[in-house]
């Protein structure tokens, strides 16, 4: 069955009055009316969506965000410096491919390769 894009339209901007005045009226940052009027809007909002392509082949500038995307994006803000390895602090390579002898200098006789250790 496809939506009038008409009627998903008015539905989409009830919802969006909603969450104004959930947001604009809540008495604590927790309020649950906020959370059920951020459904409400999402699903009208998807609703709308889709009856702009079905009816009209067009679609809107602007997407919502999976939740999952979001949870992923937060996991890396936990992390201490001691989990990450060497290679993810910085951005660079530190590996060096011993084979390769583009990447080995020679020491002079006189050099003491344990100099900079000490």
């Amino acid at each position: 069955m496809t939506v009038d894009p008409r009627a998903a339209l008015d539905r989409l901007l009830a919802a969006l009055e909603g969450h104004h005045h959930a947001v604009s009226t809540r008495r604590r940052d927790d309020d649950p009316a906020v959370d059920d009027a951020y459904d409400v809007l999402a699903d009208a909002f998807e609703v709308y969506d889709d009856a702009l392509v079905k009816v009209y082949g067009e679609t809107l500038p602007f997407y919502l965000a999976d939740d999952d995307t979001d949870d992923e994006d937060d996991d890396t803000e936990d992390l201490d410096e001691d989990d990450l390895d060497e290679d993810d602090l910085d951005g660079a390579d530190l590996d060096v491919d011993l084979d390769d002898e583009d990447d080995l200098t020679p020491l002079e006789e006189d050099e003491d390769p344990d100099a900079d250790a000490r």
